[in-house]
């Protein structure tokens, strides 16, 4: 029997390790195709459309594509299978698009750890003062009591760039965000998360991939830079400015064959830009990218789907609450801090009470105390006036004793005679 043509039997389950931004979560999978609907499942999440499975093969990132099996793809063959739950593509404004906490949170997280690895380049004062959202969003208010200095001498706030910049110690830079820090209070977790993203949406290279690339066969490397807003061709050591940008809105059409791409403009008069890139995994990444960054810039510009209407509607029902929540929460703190005001006043008016009375019965007992010590000197100098009377008398009964007894003796003797 010939088993030529036969393919090699996949295994019905397989292990799966994915890493969030936060978590780590394992999975013993079914060969099936909904590896990423379980993980958004598990975690919560409805946004799915920004986000996506990232792993490693040969050096080189790629996605996994939601609507095949895992299995047959070019995917590790470790075991578990290791995939970065991340966000794929970035939203044009961050208020706007991202509707849920734990979209926001994901992005928070992943955007702070690109400043922080220096992927995004920050300024020093864009830093400090991101670094004070990211400690208001992890501490909640500042409280001089309890935040004593020292209190983010272990926490990772500043690129290292930053830190070397300037000759500083850690103690001044900490001093620099808690001023900063010091200003965001009543601002919660989730606001000063959108607070730091919407600081970060404007920074250079914020959800901006880069990849080497040729205009030429035989020319000097450039860089391509693919975003929500568009294709930007860089200097190969300048990611900040580029060169030449094509928005979205200005292109036909991108079309791929072998190594090269074509960008036509939609003004036909606009010559039309080519470009090569050598690596084949690369160009597949090239093109999804530029295919999923198209299509969320065409449905923006659309109406809601009736699913992101619902989840707006939920949420901006939840922020109401926990606003309420909030505002409750407060009132009620108010009028414990007052009930507990008015109970310090008379805790305070009773203290100043019972050292009146202290200080009555103190002089009481002084008084006392002396009385007794008068009452006992007089009762001695009566005993020392009773014992001098006694002895007075005495003396004087003895004198007038021998007083008798002598004339009695002078008597007596006369008339002997």
């Amino acid at each position: 029997m010939s088993i030529l043509g036969l393919k090699k039997k996949q295994p019905k389950t397989f292990k799966v390790k994915v890493i969030t931004m936060d978590a780590e979560m394992e999975f013993s999978c079914e060969v099936r195709k909904d590896l990423f609907d379980l993980v958004c499942r598990t975690i919560g999440l409805r946004e799915t459309w920004f986000f996506g499975l990232r792993y490693t093969v040969k050096d080189t990132h790629a996605w996994l594509k939601p609507d095949k099996r895992v299995l047959d793809q070019e995917v590790p063959k470790d075991s578990p299978i290791t995939f970065h739950f991340l966000a794929k593509f970035f939203p044009e404004k961050v208020e706007e698009e991202l509707v849920q906490e734990i979209t926001q949170h994901l992005f928070f997280l992943q955007v702070k750890k690109q400043i922080l690895d220096e992927e995004i380049f920050c300024s020093p004062e864009a830093s400090v003062l991101l670094a004070s959202y990211a400690v208001q969003a992890k501490y909640g208010d500042y409280d001089p009591n309890f935040h004593k200095p020292g209190f983010l001498a272990q926490d990772e706030l500043l690129p290292k760039r930053v830190l070397m910049q300037y000759q500083m110690t850690p103690e001044m830079w900490e001093e620099k965000i808690t001023a900063w820090y010091a200003e965001h209070r009543n601002i919660a977790r989730d606001e000063a998360e959108m607070e730091y993203l919407k600081i970060a949406q404007d920074l250079d290279m914020y959800g901006v991939s880069y990849f080497p690339i040729t205009q030429n066969k035989r020319d000097k490397e450039l860089l391509l830079g693919v975003d929500a807003q568009g294709l930007h061709i860089y200097s190969p050591n300048s990611k900040l400015n580029p060169n030449k940008s094509f928005p979205w809105s200005g292109i036909r059409n991108i079309s791929y064959s072998e190594k090269e791409f074509t960008i036509k403009p939609l003004d036909k008069k606009k010559d039309v830009f080519k470009f090569y890139s050598s690596q084949l995994r690369v160009n597949k990444l090239i093109l999804q990218l530029c295919i999923g960054n198209h299509d969320l810039f065409m449905r923006r510009r659309k109406v809601d789907s009736i699913e992101v209407q619902q989840m707006k509607a939920q949420a901006k029902e939840e922020k109401a609450r926990k606003k309420l929540r909030s505002e409750e929460t407060a009132d009620l703190l108010a009028e414990k801090a007052q009930i507990a005001e008015e109970e310090a006043k008379l805790l305070a008016h009773k203290a100043a009470e019972a050292e009146q009375e202290r200080q009555r019965l103190e002089v009481t007992a002084l008084k006392t105390k002396e009385e007794h010590r008068l009452m006992e000197q007089k009762m001695r100098e009566a005993e020392q006036l009773a014992v001098k009377l006694v002895e007075q008398s005495e003396r004087r009964f003895e004198f007038r004793m021998s007083s008798i007894i002598g004339v009695f003796l002078t008597q007596g003797v006369c008339g002997y005679e």
